[in-house]
């Protein structure tokens, strides 16, 4: 069965997802050209991500066996696996790739959506529930989405489903310590942001003396690798969220180079 978190968060892939295209669709052919401030993406290289990944998730889903060969094979390979796809269908035309992210998109939704609760679902690193990939793939859609949004010289709206992005580089916390070699603080953690309706959300230990408050915009932003600490407005109140801040990250994978500031460019 799937439970409420789940359908929450198919809804809001969609919408995600819909805000995407929505960008996307009036682009001409250079355009998509436009090189994105992860040199040397280009926002086709960005959509070909998105779209390539998407169809392993479904993979992993609907044929386990198969997504963990071909895993095991990209795994071992001599080339970086994310660098192997973008190489992969660079050459691909815009109007064929809007189609296929269109597609892809549409059919590994319907494929969470319907995937109970309790399954675990492989992937490349650890194996997680269809509450975990959906989430993801959000993050991953609205990463990659500012990524292209910067690119055209457009500035997203900030929206309730960033709510699920903090939450995720909450639990992420370890990881990215581990990821950056820092020793993880033993205190407990909270955030407190001003969410884009100007409420607040309080995510972590109720009692915790390390808080890292802000818009969530910014933590969303820093914790996806989008923006430099020093262009948000992200405050910590002790040496134990300050060290949060300097190893933010909610992505799978090694820890990233990160942007370079603006503010003093």
């Amino acid at each position: 069965m799937t439970n409420d978190l789940q359908r929450q968060l198919v809804h809001d892939l969609r919408d995600e997802t819909a805000a995407l295209l929505t960008m996307l669709e009036p682009l001409g052919p250079e355009d998509w050209l436009t090189l994105t401030p992860a040199t040397p993406w280009t926002v086709l290289d960005q959509v070909t991500h998105l779209a390539a990944f998407d169809e392993r998730q479904t993979m992993a889903i609907t044929d386990p066996e198969g997504f963990s060969t071909q895993a095991a094979k990209e795994l071992a390979g001599t080339r970086n696996l994310v660098d192997a796809v973008r190489d992969d269908f660079a050459s691909m035309e815009p109007s064929e790739v809007f189609s296929w992210f269109s597609v892809v998109r549409a059919t590994m939704i319907e494929a969470l959506a319907s995937t109970p609760a309790a399954t675990r679902i492989g992937w490349y690193g650890p194996s997680m529930g269809p509450v975990s990939a959906l989430t993801a793939r959000l993050m991953e859609t609205w990463a990659h989405g500012y990524d292209i949004a910067d690119a055209l010289g457009v500035t997203p709206a900030p929206t309730a489903r960033l709510r699920h992005i903090a939450e995720l580089a909450y639990r992420a916390r370890s990881f990215a310590f581990s990821a950056h070699q820092v020793a993880m603080p033993e205190a407990p953690l909270r955030f407190e942001l001003t969410a884009p309706d100007g409420s607040t959300w309080t995510i972590g230990d109720d009692v915790a003396v390390a808080v890292v408050s802000g818009p969530a915009l910014d933590l969303c932003l820093l914790a996806v690798q989008r923006r430099h600490r020093d262009d948000l407005d992200l405050e910590a109140s002790n040496a134990d969220a300050a060290s949060w801040l300097a190893v933010a990250q909610a992505f799978a994978g090694p820890a990233g180079p990160g942007r370079a500031a603006r503010r003093n460019a």
